[in-house]
C-alpha cells in the first residue's frame, strides 16, 4: 500500500507540474503574435522574423534586434544590443546544468531551451524529477508556441502594409515598457530603470540607434556597485528575477505571461 500511494502521489505531482508548464507555455506564446508584427514592421521579412525565434529564441533579445533595426541603427548595433540582454541566459545555464546533468546533443538542446520561464518553473518543483520535467515541458511549451505566433504575427504585419499608418514603427518601444514593468519589483530594479531612462533619453537626440540601449545598460553597473542593505529583499527569490513558485517576466526576461528570454 505505502509503493502504491507513493507512485499515486508522483503521478498527480508530474501532472501538476505538467499543467503549470503548459499554461506558461500558452500564456507566453500569446506575445509571439506582437514580436512577428513587430519584425516585420522593423523591416525583416516573413521568414527572416521566423528564423529570428527558432534560432535565437530570446524574447527580449528579439525585441531589442528588431527595436534597433526599425529605429534605423545597424545590424552591428542591433546584434550587440540583443547579445547583452541575453547574457542572463548563460546564468541561468549554470543553475540548470546542475539540474539536468545531460550530455551531448541534450545539451545543446537544453542550452537552447534555457529560458526564463523554463527555468523558473524548474526550480519552483519540489523534486528533482519535478525539476527536470518542468524544464523540458515548459521549455518545449514556449518554443513552439513562440515560434508558431511569431509566424502568425509575421503574417498579420505583412499583410497590413506600412507599419507607421498602424503606429507600429512604436510597437517595439512599447513592448518593452511592457516587459519591464513587472520587474520593478525592488528599489534597485527602480533605481536601475530610472538612471537608464535618464541616460537613454539624453543620448537619444545625438547617438546612433543601438548605442543608448548599451550605454544605459552601464546603469545596471553602477545601481550593483552600490551597497545594499541586508534584508528581506536583497536574500528573497525575487532577487535574481525569478520567483520561486512562478517565473518572472521575458524571459529567460518572465512571468507565465512574459516573453521566452
Amino acid at each position: 500500500m505505502p509503493g502504491m500511494e507513493q507512485e499515486a502521489a508522483d503521478v498527480m505531482a508530474s501532472r501538476a507540474v505538467t499543467r503549470q508548464a503548459l499554461s506558461v507555455g500558452l500564456a507566453t506564446s500569446a506575445y509571439g503574435i506582437s514580436f512577428g508584427a513587430v519584425a516585420v514592421a522593423s523591416g525583416l521579412t516573413v521568414w527572416q522574423t521566423v528564423a529570428l525565434s527558432a534560432l535565437l529564441f530570446s524574447g527580449g533579445s528579439q525585441f531589442a534586434l528588431a527595436g534597433v533595426l526599425g529605429a534605423g541603427g545597424s545590424g552591428a548595433a542591433a546584434v550587440a544590443t540583443s547579445s547583452l540582454l541575453g547574457v542572463r541566459n548563460g546564468l541561468y545555464g549554470l543553475q540548470v546544468a546542475r539540474l539536468l546533468e545531460v550530455r551531448g546533443l541534450r545539451r545543446l538542446l537544453a542550452a537552447h531551451l534555457t529560458i526564463d520561464e523554463s527555468t523558473a518553473v524548474a526550480i519552483a518543483q519540489p523534486s528533482r524529477a519535478a525539476q527536470r520535467r518542468g524544464f523540458w515541458v515548459t521549455g518545449t511549451a514556449v518554443f513552439i508556441g513562440w515560434n508558431l505566433t511569431t509566424l502568425a504575427g509575421a503574417l498579420l504585419g505583412d499583410a497590413l502594409g506600412d507599419p507607421k499608418a498602424y503606429g507600429f514603427d512604436a510597437a517595439a518601444a512599447a513592448a518593452f515598457a511592457a516587459l519591464l514593468w513587472p520587474r520593478l519589483r525592488s528599489r534597485e530594479a527602480v533605481g536601475t530603470a530610472v538612471l537608464a531612462g535618464l541616460v537613454g533619453a539624453v543620448l537619444v537626440p545625438s547617438a546612433p540607434p543601438g548605442v543608448p540601449v548599451l550605454v544605459a545598460a552601464l546603469a545596471a553597473v553602477v545601481v550593483g556597485l552600490v551597497p545594499r542593505r541586508d534584508g528581506p529583499e536583497a536574500d528573497g527569490p525575487e532577487a535574481d528575477g525569478l520567483e520561486a513558485d512562478g517565473p518572472d517576466t521575458d524571459g529567460p526576461e518572465a512571468t507565465t505571461t512574459g516573453t521566452p528570454a
